[in-house]
C-alpha cells in the first residue's frame, strides 16, 4: 500500500532527530546535543490512527552555506520537501522566531504543501506561553510540544495525518528484499547506493565518516523492489572514536542484523584488509547473505592489478565464505552495478531454496560413504537422519548418535558436500546436530 511521506525540517539542534525517533518509535537517527549531526535524509515509518506514512529526518537547513558539506545538506533537505506531502516545520520555544526561522518559513511555503508548526522543547509553563510568538511566521498556529520528554505528540500526529492523503488498499505485496552496503570508511558505499537507485540519494564526499546513520532507500531494479541500507564505515574497534562515530558503527551492525543481504564494498587501491575480513565474518556469524563487491576498479590498470589474482587473494583471505560472489565494479563511472544486483538476488533466491526430506538424506549418506568420520577413541559418528527446517538462512537438523564425536574438519566437510549438491550461493547454512540413539530411528 503506498504510504504518505512527512519530512521534519528546521534549522539545525532544534531537535528533529529526536522528534523522528519519537515519531517511529525507535532510535534510527542519531541524537547528539551536536549542531549538523545529522546530514542525510533518513527514513522510517510510522503509524497514528490506523494511517500508516513514512517520515523523514532531515539535516539541519542552512539557506545560505558556507561550506560545501553544508550545500550538501542543503540539497538533501530540499529533496525531502520536494518528496513530502506533509511537512513538520520545527522551531525552538527557547529562542523564539529567529531570522534563519522567518527563512526557512518563506522556503517551505514555496513548496504548497501542507504544514504543521511545532515549537520544541516546550517542557515548562514559561516556554508553552511563549508559542504564539511564532504565528509571525505565517506558517499556521503553533503546537508547542516537547519531543524529549513526549509532551504533545499525540496532538502534533493528529494534525499530521489530517493533512495526508489517503491510498485505497492494494493487494498482498512480495516481500521486499533488503540490502545493507557496508565496509570501512571511504571505500565508496554512498557512491555504490547514488548508482543503484539513479540519483544523490546520499551525500558523496572524500572525506572519510560522511554518512553517519544508516540509510533506508526503497528502489526499484528492474522492476524488483529493493530496500537499501547505506551504512557508516566500520573501523577498527580501537579507532572508534566516541560520541556521533561510536553510534553510527553501531547503527551499521545492526543494519546488517536486519538485512538479509550485504554488499560488502572493498577498495581495489587496498583490496581484501584485515577489518574487512573482520565485517565479513560478523556477516556470515549473523547468518546473512554475502556479496563482495571491489570498487574503484576503473582504477585497475595504473594499479597494476589482474582480476584473477585479485580473486584469489580475495578467496583466500575469506575462506569461511567460500560461497560469497565477488565483483569487481566503478560506482563512479556507474560499471558493473547490474551484475552486483543480480547476484544478491540471486543469493536472495538461495537463501529460500527448500531441499526434499529423500534429497537431503542421499546426499548426505553419498558423502558418508565417500569419506567415513574418523574414529574418536573406539566410537564413530554416525548420521541417522536429516530434514531442512528452515530457509533465510537454509536450516538442516541432522540427528546423529553423539554430536561431540563431530570433529569441525568433518563438519566443514558435509557443509561442502551440501553446497556442491544445492549450490547456497553466498549464504551460510544453519546446520544443528541432534542426538538420537539407535533405537529412536
Amino acid at each position: 500500500m503506498p504510504k504518505s511521506l512527512v519530512a521534519i525540517v528546521g534549522r539545525p539542534n532544534v531537535g528533529k532527530s529526536t522528534l523522528f525517533n519519537r515519531i517511529v518509535g525507535r532510535p534510527l537517527a542519531i541524537v547528539q546535543n551536536e549542531p549538523g549531526t545529522t546530514r542525510d535524509r533518513v527514513y522510517g515509518e510510522a503509524s497514528w490512527n490506523s494511517i500508516d506514512f513514512a517520515i523523514v529526518d532531515t539535516g539541519g537547513l542552512e539557506l545560505r552555506p558556507a561550506e560545501d558539506m553544508a550545500q550538501r545538506v542543503k540539497e538533501q533537505v530540499e529533496a525531502a520537501l520536494e518528496e513530502a506531502d506533509c511537512i513538520i516545520f520545527l522551531v525552538d520555544a527557547r529562542d523564539g522566531p529567529t531570522t534563519t526561522d522567518q527563512e526557512i518559513a518563506q522556503t517551505v511555503r514555496q513548496y504548497s504543501k501542507p504544514v504543521v508548526l511545532a515549537v520544541n522543547k516546550a517542557d515548562n509553563e514559561e516556554r508553552r506561553q511563549s508559542a504564539p510568538l511564532f504565528y509571525e511566521l505565517g506558517i499556521g498556529e503553533p503546537l508547542p510540544i516537547s519531543a524529549y520528554h513526549n509532551q504533545d505528540i499525540d496532538l502534533l500526529l493528529n494534525r499530521v495525518v489530517d493533512g495526508l492523503p489517503r491510498f485505497e488498499p492494494e493487494g498482498p505485496r512480495e516481500e521486499v528484499l533488503t540490502i545493507a552496503i557496508v565496509g570501512r570508511p571511504n571505500v565508496g558505499k554512498s557512491m555504490l547506493l547514488n548508482a543503484i537507485v539513479g540519483e544523490e540519494r546520499a551525500i558523496v564526499s572524500d572525506r572519510p565518516g560522511t554518512t553517519r546513520d544508516a540509510l533506508d532507500t526503497l528502489a526499484e531494479v528492474n522492476g524488483v523492489p529493493l530496500v537499501i541500507v547505506d551504512t557508516a564505515g566500520i573501523r577498527r574497534r580501537g579507532r572508534v572514536e566516541r560520541g556521533v562515530e561510536r553510534y553510527s558503527v553501531l547503527r551499521a551492525m545492526r543494519a546488517i542484523e536486519r538485512a538479509e543481504i550485504a554488499l560488502l564494498v572493498l577498495d581495489a587501491q587496498e583490496m581484501l584488509t584485515a577489518q574487512d575480513a573482520h565485517i565479513a565474518g560478523y556477516i556470515w556469524q549473523a547468518y546473512k547473505g554475502l556479496v563482495v563487491v571491489v570498487n574503484k576498479w576503473d582504477l585497475a590498470p595504473e594499479l597494476g592489478l589482474e582480476e584473477e589474482a585479485c580473486r584469489r587473494h580475495i578467496r583466500s583471505g575469506l575462506k569461511f565464505a567460500p560461497a560469497a560472489p565477488i565483483h569487481f565494479i566503478s560506482a563512479t563511472l556507474g560499471q558493473g552495478i547490474e551484475d552486483v544486483l543480480a547476484s544478491a538476488q540471486s543469493v536472495f533466491s538461495s537463501r529460500r531454496q527448500r531441499i526434499p526430506t529423500p534429497t537431503v538424506n542421499r546426499v548426505l549418506q553419498d558423502a558418508l560413504g565417500s569419506h567415513a568420520p574418523p574414529l574418536v577413541g573406539n566410537k564413530r559418528f554416525k548420521v541417522f537422519y536429516a530434514t531442512q527446517d528452515d530457509v533465510s538462512p537454509p536450516g538442516f537438523t541432522i540427528f546423529v548418535n553423539d554430536p561431540a564425536l563431530l570433529h569441525f574438519s568433518y563438519r566443514r566437510y558435509l557443509e561442502n558436500r551440501l553446497r556442491q549438491a544445492f549450490g547456497f550461493l553466498g549464504t551460510p547454512l544453519r546446520l544443528n546436530f541432534k542426538r538420537r540413539s539407535e533405537r529412536e530411528r
